[in-house]
């Protein structure tokens, strides 16, 4: 039997042996980058985030872990749930507080269920799930659902979690040597619309730089937020991270990467990447200009081109937006897992699920048949 233990913060847990069982080198289940979040004032049950990690112990030493969150919304988490929430609440039900094991503010797949990489990670994994199962009965909730799982975890859970997919676009390295080198591997119509959108952005003037976020001074963390929160603000939307959390970043080593627009000194368009375990992730855009194709140059071009000069493996650039595939992005899958304590509902969601399901595969395999790539 192993020792069951929940964190009200990260910082709890030894950050050496958390890093020790991530799957892989994924810096979003990073004990740095997930207590930048706490420290900085990203994770606070006012805006339905309360730190409630998991932890298995053998001897007082860390065996297993999972991060965890119990949730008052469903918020800052990109698998969509608002329909079931909204359903359980007509029928009388409490949906939230709800238990999540996934990444703050970050649909990015990774791993989830924090085990190690040896014989004995999937037994430790079916324990994860069993104690978050565990929990959810004794502290009365709806549900658990661990969101953006990797395809190795998924054995984990059982057949009473309901499983859900999606789809993002992801840009893989083909050993290319350069920008052009990529380009050559597109269709005519595709490489010319991306050449197109590169000359507008070279046509405005503007200055634009790919800097370490290490490099950054607090002015221009300081800047980069603002024009993150002014995004946000635009579309109506509550910005989740902290100027605090920004600078945090800036003190992470290489993690954060940063492709900037300066129109003469000043900062007017900024794109925030995440880099680790030698994939580079999108996260966050904004500008204070107008500028034809800058989005695209930032958010994409520039993302691809440090891809190649690092020999990274992979770019993904964040969550939704077709759009991405005519830029060189394939479809991926993303796959979540979903208990429901109550059968009737559970039931209930199954069936729409499948529907779903349907629609998602049907979606998918025509997006194969529309690859950005010439024929060989």
């Amino acid at each position: 039997m192993h020792d069951i233990r929940f964190h009200a913060a990260i910082a709890e847990l030894p950050a050496t042996a958390w890093d020790t069982l991530r799957a892989d080198a994924n810096p979003f289940v990073s004990h740095a980058f997930l207590h930048a979040l706490e420290q900085s004032g990203c994770i606070r049950p006012d805006w339905g985030w309360q730190a409630h990690h998991l932890g298995l112990y053998e001897d007082g030493r860390l065996l297993a872990a999972a991060p965890l969150y119990l949730k008052g919304n469903s918020h800052g988490e990109f698998v969509f749930d608002w329909s079931w929430a909204s359903a359980w609440e007509r029928a009388g039900g409490a949906y939230y507080p709800k238990l999540l094991n996934g990444v703050p503010y970050s649909p990015v797949p990774g791993p989830r269920l924090l085990a190690g990489s040896s014989e004995h990670t999937p037994a430790l994994q079916r324990a994860l799930v069993e104690a978050m199962r565990d929990e959810t009965a004794r502290l009365g909730l709806s549900s658990v659902h661990a969101n953006f799982l990797q395809p190795a975890e998924l054995a984990a859970f059982g057949d009473d979690w309901l499983a859900r997919s999606d789809v993002q676009f992801h840009w893989h390295n083909r050993g290319y040597r350069h920008f052009p080198d990529f380009l050559a591997a597109l269709s005519h119509k595709k490489r010319k619309n991306i050449l197109r959108e590169r000359d507008q952005v070279a046509a405005s003037g503007l200055t634009i730089e790919w800097r370490g976020g290490d490099t950054l001074d607090r002015a221009e963390w300081r800047r980069l937020h603002a024009l993150y929160e002014s995004t946000f603000d635009l579309k109506g939307n509550h910005a989740a991270l902290t100027a605090a959390f920004f600078s945090r970043l800036g003190e992470l080593g290489g993690l954060a990467q940063v492709a900037l627009a300066r129109e003469d000194e000043t900062i007017v368009a900024m794109a925030l990447f995440v880099q680790g375990g030698n994939v580079l992730y999108g996260r966050y855009w904004g500008a204070s200009v107008d500028v034809p194709g800058l989005h695209f140059e930032l958010c994409y071009y520039r993302g691809i081109e440090h891809a190649i000069a690092q020999r990274l493996d992979r770019f993904e650039p964040g969550a939704q937006g077709e759009h991405k595939l005519a830029r060189g992005f394939l479809p991926a899958r993303t796959h979540s897992r979903h208990y429901l304590a109550n059968p009737d509902f559970r039931a209930a969601v199954a069936a729409a699920l499948a529907s779903e399901a349907e629609a998602v595969d049907a979606y998918a395999t025509e997006l194969h048949s529309h690859s950005p790539f010439a024929e060989r």
